[in-house]
């Protein structure tokens, strides 16, 4: 059986999950407290991070690998162009997201404001909070940017890097954290990345205390 380790509000967790269901992997999900470092999880990834996805015999860890082998695995439906030039654009807004979006925004809202509760690792700290509010505001913009010329993300057709966003977004619309009508169309995206079937699952995510907003599973929010 395909077991994926995770998360719910852990973004990597989530790009992983969207892209096993993209490709129709029956997947058994272990919600694992990633801060205890238990002995078990430790022996699946040294680091101790989530996600890890036991698929195939093998134990994989860190989102990118795991996508990457179930990109050249699982090939239908693809997630990555076949032009090598349209791949490394995909790669580059992966790196975005998974990179500066993740610590200049996500890190510093949602990390304050819910994981630090979660893990018991003291009170949010406002000054990140009030920066990620504000960074947030440059990628949202950019985005926006993209999709005034590009009906996906990276292009024409929906991609992974469409997923490293949504993402990313999905757990500060958790939290009531994006303002979607900074842009109209990337709300217009949003929402038809949510009304895909891959994507219903995390709609129904739940984390005690932390109830979410009434429009985040609304698909016509």
């Amino acid at each position: 059986m395909t077991v994926l380790y995770h998360h719910p509000l852990c973004p990597f967790s989530r790009k992983v999950r969207l892209t096993l269901s993209e490709k129709r992997l029956d997947t058994d999900l272990q919600e694992e407290k990633f801060w205890e470092k238990s002995p078990d999880h430790l022996a699946r990834n040294l680091v101790g991070r989530v996600p890890v996805l036991k698929i195939d015999g093998l134990v994989l860890s860190e989102s990118n690998a795991i996508c990457e082998y179930l990109e050249e695995v699982y090939p239908t439906p693809a997630l990555m162009p076949g032009d090598p030039r349209e791949r490394v654009e995909v790669r580059r807004l992966v790196g975005i997201f998974d990179d500066s979006f993740y610590h200049e925004v996500s890190v510093k809202i949602l990390g304050e404001r819910v994981m630090k509760k979660i893990t018991g690792a003291g009170q949010p700290d406002s000054r990140n909070v009030k920066d990620g509010m504000m960074r947030i505001k440059f990628y949202l913009d950019y985005m926006g940017e993209l999709l005034d010329r590009r009906r996906w993300l990276a292009g024409d057709v929906m991609t992974a890097a469409d997923f490293a966003a949504a993402a990313q977004l999905s757990v500060l619309d958790y939290t009531s954290d994006v303002d979607w009508n900074r842009s109209a169309v990337l709300k217009d995206w949003y929402a038809k990345i949510k009304s895909r079937p891959a994507y219903r699952p995390l709609l129904r995510d739940m984390v005690a205390g932390f109830p979410p907003p009434l429009h985040y599973s609304d698909l016509d929010f």
